[in-house]
């Protein structure tokens, strides 16, 4: 873990997200039945992103797997870099930032197993979920109190958009409503 001021500093920099979907986005639990998958997302999530969008900090996703569930739940919250079938998550995750004319210094990346690894290398905040593999919490900046797929993301949404003096104001937007 890091000092707070250091942790202010790179909290304030980020302008990208990047999740993975298995133990992040969901609690990594994968329903089969027959030519079906099912995967369980957390509404709470799902609000927390559009939260990150309304105030500037755009979302991606990169996962290992392929699934439909996964596309679907990207579209219903507008995240339209949603790169899946990535077994080696780095160079989709390089290409992507030099795409989006993006540094290093500005993407945090959430994750929760070895795979993820290799990201955490490459950005500015490592986020690692509570029941991350060992060697994942080790190395992150931040560590969730929730577990993934439970609200997670919510979590360090709050601490980005609090950390970048953010909340208030979207706070405020809903009150006003």
């Amino acid at each position: 873990m890091i000092d707070h001021a250091s942790l202010d500093k790179m909290v304030k920099r980020v302008r990208l997200l990047v999740l993975d979907v298995d133990g992040v986005m969901t609690d990594g639990s994968i329903w089969l039945s027959g030519g079906d998958e099912f995967k369980r997302f957390h509404v709470k999530d799902g609000a927390a992103i559009k939260y990150l969008q309304r105030a500037g900090i755009a979302v991606a996703i990169i996962t290992g797997r392929q699934s439909e569930a996964v596309s679907r739940r990207a579209g219903e919250l507008n995240i339209h870099e949603c790169l899946q079938g990535c077994l080696k998550k780095l160079p989709h995750y390089l290409e992507l930032l030099a795409r989006l004319g993006l540094k290093e210094e500005e993407t945090a990346c959430m994750g929760d197993d070895l795979p993820d690894l290799p990201l955490f290398n490459h950005c500015c905040l490592k986020i690692a979920t509570a029941d991350a593999a060992v060697e994942v919490r080790e190395r992150a900046d931040i560590v969730t109190a929730k577990p993934g797929g439970n609200g997670a993301i919510r979590e360090a949404a709050e601490i980005l958009l609090k950390g970048q003096g953010k909340w208030q104001t979207l706070v405020e937007g809903y009150l006003g409503e």
